[in-house]
């Protein structure tokens, strides 16, 4: 494999020399890290990646190779990848090709041979913020100018860019048991969790009205994870709350924990540098238990206004290690919803038990 030398230069001039991963290019979005040890290919799928460049505290990445099996959407969603060992000799006999094959057929841009750790500390300390990775200009001048164009990920609406464009269906159409799927960016382990346990879904475009979807005359509603600002997203909060006023049961799953919350008038926020990783801490506080979490998440649903409406909802989940909100139930509804993933894809199976919840109130 051919690397040439390559360049991270953050916002805030911060600069970080390496050598290219995948294809030769140049790439920009917001910096986030991911803490999981494992899984490097479901998180380059998930969609509620989409506009980011991804930093792997896990030193190696590629070592095992690609399995088209163990993607959660149809193609690549991080905007590019920052690590420290980019492996592309794999030593799975299951796998289908090296990671270097794979970032050059999906066009996808990174950097490696730098320190992640050094990286991760920055960021932090001082924050998301976007980046821009070069392996064609390694100008640092030219490349903040560049750097200076790209959006902020706040106000940003992303999931019309990842949803499906067509509603499709999964699952046993006999089943007794239909669950309409709003598509924010869903991952495909996620639909699995419902058909395995006998749903029968039909996924809708983000932008499905309430009309569209309550003519399909489904059992329940799921909200599901995806990229960008949900305050962007008045169209889904408009769906939702007219959902939430059908009173059949309604779940939500990250970005659909934060429509859920909007559409009880309780607003998000900009997390410092959000949650990513697969050993996130949670306190149910239902029934004491701690679950250990898949997250992904760069936006939170604010705790101060939230203690100010317990009248309307319930905080039926904490994150330990810094209080945040990570799952609600509406009050005198079938609505409740979590910002973590329980579906997990990669992470511990630990929070499962909330699929069959919602399966147990259709």
């Amino acid at each position: 494999m051919k690397q040439v030398p390559a360049v991270l230069v953050l916002q805030d001039g911060t600069v970080f020399h390496g050598k290219s991963a995948g294809k030769i290019g140049t790439t920009t979005g917001e910096i986030c890290f991911n803490t999981g040890m494992t899984g490097y290919q479901e998180v380059f799928t998930d969609p509620s990646y989409f506009g980011q460049l991804l930093v792997a505290t896990n030193a190696h990445i590629g070592n095992y190779g690609i399995k088209e099996l163990d993607e959660e959407s149809e193609s690549i969603k991080i905007a590019g990848l920052i690590c420290k060992n980019y492996t592309w000799q794999y030593s799975r006999p299951i796998a289908d090709e090296s990671i270097q094959d794979y970032f050059e057929n999906e066009n996808l841009v990174g950097i490696c041979d730098v320190d992640t750790r050094a990286i991760v500390k920055h960021i932090r300390n001082s924050g998301a913020m976007n980046a821009i990775i070069s392996s064609e200009e390694l100008d640092v001048d030219v490349l903040k100018d560049k750097l200076s164009k790209v959006p902020s990920m706040e106000g940003l609406e992303l999931a019309s860019k990842v949803t499906t464009q067509e509603p499709y269906e999964m699952g046993d159409s006999s089943s007794a048991k239909k669950v309409a799927v709003l598509d924010f960016g869903t991952k495909r382990n996620i639909l699995r969790s419902f058909t395995e346990r006998g749903v029968f879904l039909k996924v809708f475009p983000a932008n499905t009205s309430f009309d569209e979807l309550k003519a399909w005359n489904p059992d329940g509603y799921f909200f599901s994870n995806g990229p960008g600002d949900p305050a962007a997203m008045d169209y889904a909060v408009d769906t939702a709350k007219k959902i939430v006023s059908e009173d059949k049961p309604v779940f939500g799953i990250c970005l659909g924990h934060q429509i859920l919350a909007l559409s009880q008038d309780i607003p998000t926020y900009k997390m410092h540098h959000g949650h990513r990783g697969i050993n996130h801490p949670v306190k149910n506080l239902l029934t004491g238990k701690c679950e250990i979490t898949s997250q992904n998440h760069g936006f939170g649903v604010s705790p101060e206004a939230i203690n100010k409406m317990l009248d309307k909802v319930e905080v039926t989940h904490i994150n330990l290690n810094d209080d945040t909100i990570e799952g609600i139930k509406v009050k005198g509804k079938n609505a409740f919803s979590v910002q973590y993933h329980p579906e997990a894809a990669p992470g511990p199976h630990d929070s499962r038990y909330l699929f069959d919840e919602f399966v147990a109130m259709l």
